[in-house]
């Protein structure tokens, strides 16, 4: 076993930061010698980042071919323009929609500071499309997928809509952090949300269930929305999300809502990062499922993969994260947040 001091003196040299906590050094003593320590910090993606930070110049983004390519399903309509939240669509995540007048307006709906942060961009996203599909409306049904501490359930109790939030029940996540970093909920009291309802109409109007999003209970039927927020891409491979996107459709009522957010590529339409609690997806993956949807008679929204032209959209953020966080390097690739929006066949 390593000293104490080997696994600080690994973390400083080859992560450059100071270890976490007692933990993180305990953990990283578990290794039998200096060489073994060595050799496991060399093949982390933390590594890498911190490689690529520290010697090399901070790479900037550029527009790669394949996003300018039209689908081959023509059934899959597609605009190619600077995405805005006023107007939504199928879109990613870009600068300019964060200085619409629209976006802190939604972020003090939902009592969130208006920073240059995807995660803030994808509650606003979803948000907004419900209110361009008219879904939010008092009496209507939403069904939220793997909501964790989010916003949105609180927002749509205001508005008087009828909500269940869901997220996956604990044997299933644990071991993978989900529970220990404030992302997931065990229940009402992780998304009563003050500074956005009060108590009493949250508590009339919000319910939760566990659910696996890879095993969606039959009952949950009969609803007007049905959304998550960068959640799909955790179900253990690129085809589990794809499945469960499809599969939420059948909690919808006829003419019903699908909105979710999720991980993209923008590095290739090739190659890609995938594994048990990562994806992220490609083009060709996104329009392999919008293709499906749109063959068997639903209502996909315009396909929107214009990247943004402002400075911000050209950064790329490199641990440790900071702002602005609209794209980031995960392992080998660049990433951001993209929106998708479906409305159910209506027959």
């Amino acid at each position: 076993m390593v000293s104490a001091e080997a696994a600080a003196w690994a973390l400083r040299l080859f992560v450059g930061r100071e270890p976490a906590d007692e933990a993180e050094i305990e953990f990283h003593r578990g290794h039998p010698d200096i060489d073994s320590l060595r050799r496991s910090f060399a093949g982390t993606t933390e590594f890498r980042n911190f490689l690529d930070t520290a010697v090399l110049p901070r790479p900037t983004y550029a527009i790669p071919p394949f996003l300018l390519r039209r689908p081959k399903n023509p059934a899959i309509p597609v605009v190619f323009e600077e995405p805005t939240l006023d107007r939504p669509v199928s879109q990613l995540c870009t600068a300019s929609q964060f200085e619409e007048e629209s976006f802190p307006l939604w972020c003090a709906a939902l009592d969130l500071k208006p920073d240059h942060h995807r995660k803030i961009w994808e509650f606003c996203y979803v948000t907004a499309v419900m209110q361009a599909a008219g879904v939010l409306e008092p009496g209507r049904r939403a069904l939220g997928f793997g909501c964790g501490t989010e916003p949105i359930p609180a927002l749509l109790a205001r508005l008087g809509l009828e909500v269940l939030a869901t997220d996956a029940p604990h044997e299933i996540i644990a071991g993978q952090g989900w529970d220990s970093t404030n992302q997931h909920t065990g229940g009402l009291q992780d998304l009563e949300k003050p500074g956005i309802v009060d108590q009493e109409t949250f508590l009339a109007h919000v319910s939760f269930r566990p659910v696996d999003m890879n095993a969606i209970p039959a009952d949950l039927t009969g609803f007007d929305a049905c959304w998550s927020s960068c959640a799909f891409e955790h179900l253990g491979s690129i085809a589990h999300g794809l499945d469960f996107f499809e599969n939420s459709l059948r909690t919808l009522r006829p003419g019903g809502l699908a909105v979710h957010t999720t991980e993209f590529n923008l590095q290739s339409n090739d190659e890609t990062y995938e594994d048990a609690a990562l994806s992220l997806f490609r083009k060709r993956d996104i329009e392999a499922l919008l293709g499906r949807l749109a063959d068997a008679g639903h209502e996909v929204w315009p396909l929107n993969l214009h990247p943004g032209t402002a400075p911000v959209d050209e950064h790329i953020d490199l641990p440790p994260y900071a702002l602005p966080h609209l794209k980031l390097r995960v392992a080998n690739y660049v990433t951001t947040s993209i929106g998708l929006a479906v409305r159910k066949r209506d027959w």
